[in-house]
């Protein structure tokens, strides 16, 4: 990546009298105005070509205003050589398809290894950016499509469209039971009342909408099409449990391991072996932060996952 370009712009009469800070963060809305804040300190602001270095300094409007942006070090994060599978790449965003098994974002217990230690390896300039870019997550058993940033203005701009809900995010994941049709759970998440390390669905939590469709039934599962409409922590391992239909191999709201009657040998097998959830995020769309177009991209889902639709497919044939 390129030094960041200036900001420049010329202070509207409308703004006259407000506080420089206040005024820059009109005119720059893809950064804070405790950012900006920061930089008029620090000296990185002119008006009329004249350093300035008080925000509560009021402006008169018609000047002239130039911000030399700062990539500011987010994290002692160490960037490390693991393999990406790159899906797009641009000057502003990057698509990856997260392996299952990679932790998205270092924490207790995962503080190295993970995908954000694989972005600065790929990408050193992302260690400017919060979070190295990222702005939303997967679960480390899950696979599929992300979205990361490779500019501020570019992360401030997912971050609204996630806000606004402009991005689209479609699953495939296969759940025990047979349903007869489609729907949508709306029901609010937060922490489980006693094990505060799972979620739940409980009164007060958070709004949390998934929209499903039946893709295929077989004997005793059935795989589907799921759309996330908002963006809770686990939410679409809690509201298939909410509605009785777990993910197959979920270990955290699946349930004890069931055994399937008249399964023969090979659908046994791969049911016992499969111990995470079957979740894939295998389509993601959005508004591109540049071009304002819509865009997409696809990723299939992993060997496990489609041998196990294989699996369940060949049992429902009476295989």
């Amino acid at each position: 990546m390129t030094d960041p370009v200036p900001l420049q712009a010329v202070v509207p009469e409308a703004l006259a009298g407000q506080r420089l800070d206040q005024a820059l963060a009109s005119l720059f809305a893809d950064y804070s105005r405790e950012r900006l804040k920061q930089w008029i300190k620090q000296g990185h602001v002119t008006l009329n070509g004249e350093v300035v270095s008080r925000p509560r300094d009021k402006v008169a409007g018609g000047e002239q205003v130039v911000v030399r942006v700062q990539s500011e070090p987010q994290g002692e994060w160490q960037a490390e050589s693991i393999p990406l599978r790159i899906v797009y790449q641009d000057d502003h965003l990057l698509v990856v398809d997260k392996p299952v098994g990679l932790v998205v974002h270092p924490a207790a217990g995962n503080y190295d290894g993970t995908l954000l230690n694989a972005l600065l390896h790929h990408d050193p300039a992302l260690r400017s950016l919060p979070r190295a870019g990222i702005v939303h997550r997967l679960d480390k058993e899950t696979s599929g499509l992300m979205v990361v940033a490779r500019t501020l203005p570019a992360q401030h701009a997912l971050v609204r469209q996630l806000q606004a809900r402009t991005v689209h995010r479609s699953y495939q994941a296969v759940v025990w039971g047979v349903l007869i049709a489609g729907g949508t759970v709306e029901a609010p998440i937060g922490r489980h009342p006693v094990h505060r390390q799972r979620m739940a669905v409980v009164a007060g939590g958070r709004e949390a909408i998934t929209h499903y469709r039946v893709a295929e039934r077989f004997r005793a599962h059935t795989l589907l099409n799921v759309q996330l409409e908002t963006g809770r922590t686990h939410q679409i391992r809690v509201h298939m449990a909410h509605l009785h239909h777990p993910l197959v191999g979920d270990p955290v709201y699946g349930g004890r391991h069931r055994q399937l009657a008249g399964a023969g040998e090979s659908l046994a097998a791969r049911l016992a072996s499969f111990r995470r959830q079957a979740l894939h995020a295998g389509r993601l769309e959005l508004i591109h932060p540049a071009s304002g177009e819509q865009v997409g991209w696809e990723a299939p889902p992993p060997e496990d996952m489609v041998d196990l639709i294989a699996a369940l497919r060949e049992d429902a044939a009476g295989g």
